[in-house]
């Protein structure tokens, strides 16, 4: 219904406020909508915010974004976690109205007194608005003002309409036929569902022996505890899991998804279940739970947490299978239907099938719902979902709602290459993250497009994880483009999403396919160990520990980075270089300028053209800002400084030593205030 001030397309609105919009601690985002009203008197608008306990934060104002297009809009920064609302009030302005009336008619001698004594009756009703101890004198001051007639009329309207008086009544405005959206509902959650730097790795991997005529042996949970330090030494926060359960034997994998495996192949994590146990069981090759409680302890006294891979899905020993063979879908020979993604066959797994029966759906809620929180009993607190998009979403929204009901920490990420719709559908049911198309953008049209859509309305549902590559994908950029691709990805991938990721190897450059134009690694580790000698790396200088190290290091330093809403790109004259800013005023401003060479093969030259204005009190004078003063900026890679204005040259070398990867991230703030950022907690 339109209220008598109408207000229109609020967003951001998530399913027309069925489902909340998202945002996380001390997040700043848009609210905006359409005001207007009939004829010309002018209209106003503000943002509530109210907290979960029900307190009111102080309403915050809406200006018109653009002139005439009857658009306002208003930054707000919820400051804590919980279920929020937000609601869009508007009205009629009768000072503003007054106001330009009055400025129009009196220079040109046309109802003078009149108008005067109007907008004195109006600052008289506007004084009672303000509180005594604020200003309340000062307005009534401004009345008296208007009725001296003493005065010449231009020096009336001066004394009365001050900068302090229209501050006051700005703060304070004098409101007529105030209108109000209902509460429209806000989920703010903590920092890590936006903000945290992954790193993949399988237990086993790490610590294993592969001696030849011998059989191999697996790495623990304990030799894996081993590598963690290292990890958080590289700025990591949150370290991934591949399934850790017990494995099948039937149709196991052999190398490199081969159909048949000999008597020491340990096949692949996700054909989950066997004698051993299923989904809330450790594979025995790993340890046991105090084994596995080590490393948990061990990532936490790093400042790091794990996240475990939740996989839907089982292998054909599974307990599940002969104890509820309704969850499988039977094919006409009356074999249980195994997982397919043609022309690929998964015969060691099988999915589950959600249609058999409504009594079947419920129990597969109520034990996904206990799976998962056995492994929260045991420190897990986030999760990445294997496949989600295989299964219903009404699904999902009902086993995150039980989850997040009473343990609103806890993180899903929507493991989802697939359609664009499911992918926004699983993030608005509740993911608190999504893999997305980043690992196959790599032109600048194309990063630039991909970035503004999700930087833009789906921001309030859906948020980014960048995974720079995958055990699964191995994008054509890193097979072709050498060391400096590497480099490339990284910095981009860690510097337009607030979160990102790596899987173990992509330090080291891995990129042999299985064949020429395949995905797919050479000896994946999903079907073998892949035992790394990170030691000789490191003394060789073939790790890009380092760039990793440097840009977790950035990453925490500026808030700017942190933040998924506000990233501005920037006109080059060159398609192979990339130029875009982040920035933030929470705590304090900050601003960073990214320019990258998107060729790992060729240096390139560019001119790079910036909206300084859009940087203007965010490290810059308004000299600097409009362009007529140079400015510094401090290259972060580096360490050097450059002086830069509204258009600057830049020169990217893809294969200098000295530089870990042909891109310039440049901070308008060469430091944090004293203290640091408040945001260098991991969360």
């Amino acid at each position: 219904m339109i209220g008598r001030i109408p207000i229109l397309d609020v967003q951001p609105l998530v399913d027309c406020g069925r489902r909340p919009a998202r945002a996380v601690t001390d997040e700043t985002f848009e609210v905006s909508a359409t005001v207007f009203r009939e004829g010309h008197d002018a209209v106003a608008a503000n943002v509530v915010l109210r907290g979960p306990d029900g307190r009111t934060a102080p309403w915050t104002p809406m200006r018109e974004l653009a002139p005439g297009t009857d658009r306002f809009g208003a930054l707000v920064t919820p400051d804590g976690e919980g279920r929020w609302t937000y609601t869009v009030e508007a009205w009629s302005a009768p000072v503003a109205t007054w106001l330009h009336h009055a400025a129009v008619k009196i220079p040109a001698g046309v109802d003078v007194d009149l108008t005067f004594t109007e907008g004195a009756r109006l600052l008289d009703r506007a004084a009672g608005r303000v509180p005594k101890n604020e200003g309340r004198a000062t307005v009534r001051a401004a009345a008296r003002a208007l009725r001296a007639e003493n005065l010449e009329p231009e020096a009336r309207l001066a004394a009365a309409l001050t900068p302090e008086v229209l501050s006051l009544l700005d703060h304070h405005p004098l409101r007529e036929l105030v209108s109000a959206t209902r509460a429209l509902p806000l989920q703010v959650e903590r920092r890590r569902a936006l903000y945290g730097s992954w790193y993949e790795l399988f237990p086993r991997s790490e610590g294993a022996v592969l001696e030849e005529g011998r059989p191999p042996r697996s790495g623990t949970f304990r030799t894996a505890a081993e590598r963690l330090p290292a990890v958080a030494a590289m700025g990591f926060d949150v370290v991934y899991l591949p399934p850790v359960h017990p494995i099948g034997e039937a149709y196991r994998k052999g190398p490199d998804n081969s159909l048949s495996a000999g008597p020491d192949d340990v096949g692949s994590p996700w054909a989950i279940g066997s004698l051993d146990g299923g989904h809330d069981a450790l594979h025995p090759d790993l340890g046991d739970f105090a084994d596995f409680a080590h490393f948990v302890a061990t990532a936490r006294s790093l400042d790091m947490e794990i996240a475990l891979d939740f996989a839907l899905q089982c292998s054909p020993d599974h307990p599940w299978v002969k104890e509820h063979p309704d969850w499988f879908r039977t094919r006409a020979d009356g074999s249980i239907a195994h997982a397919e993604n043609p022309p690929k066959k998964y015969q060691d797994i099988y999915p589950i099938e959600f249609d058999n029966s409504r009594e079947s759906c419920r129990e597969l809620v109520e034990e996904t719902v206990r799976v998962l929180r056995f492994w929260m009993e045991r420190g897990v607190r986030v999760f990445r979902v294997d496949n989600p998009h295989t299964k219903p979403v009404a699904f999902w929204e009902k086993v995150i709602a039980d989850i997040n009901k009473n343990d609103p920490d806890v993180i899903f990420l929507a493991e989802a290459f697939t359609r664009p719709a499911m992918m926004h559908a699983l993030a608005r049911v509740g993911f608190q993250q999504s893999y997305t198309y980043f690992t196959w953008r790599d032109s600048k049209q194309e990063l630039t497009d991909y970035v503004t859509e999700l930087s833009g309305p789906a921001a309030a549902y859906m948020r980014p994880n960048f995974f720079v590559n995958t055990p699964d994908i191995l994008p054509a950029s890193l097979r072709h483009g050498g060391r400096a691709a590497f480099g490339i990805r990284a910095v981009l991938a860690a510097t337009l999403s607030p979160t990102w990721g790596v899987y173990a190897g992509f330090e080291l450059c891995e990129n042999e396919p299985t064949v020429p134009g395949s995905e797919e690694y050479l000896h994946s580790e999903k079907y073998e160990l892949r035992p790394r000698d990170w030691a000789a790396a490191e003394r060789e200088g073939r790790s890009l520990a380092p760039l990793l190290t440097a840009l977790n290091r950035i990453r925490r330093e500026h808030p700017a980075l942190q933040q998924l809403r506000d990233v501005r790109f920037h006109r080059t004259d060159n398609e192979q270089v990339l130029a875009y800013s982040k920035r933030s005023n929470i705590p304090y401003a900050d601003s960073v300028l990214m320019v990258v060479n998107l060729d790992p093969q060729h240096t390139h030259e560019a001119t790079v053209s910036l909206d300084t204005e859009e940087l203007e009190g965010f490290g810059l004078t308004p000299a600097q800002a409009r362009g007529a003063e140079p400015y510094p900026v401090r290259d972060e890679l580096t360490g050097e400084t450059y002086h830069w204005g509204r258009d600057n040259y830049v020169r990217l070398e893809p294969g200098r030593a000295d530089v870990p990867a042909p891109a310039h991230i440049f901070s308008l703030r060469p430091s944090p205030p004293t203290g640091g950022s408040p945001f260098d907690e991991r969360q």
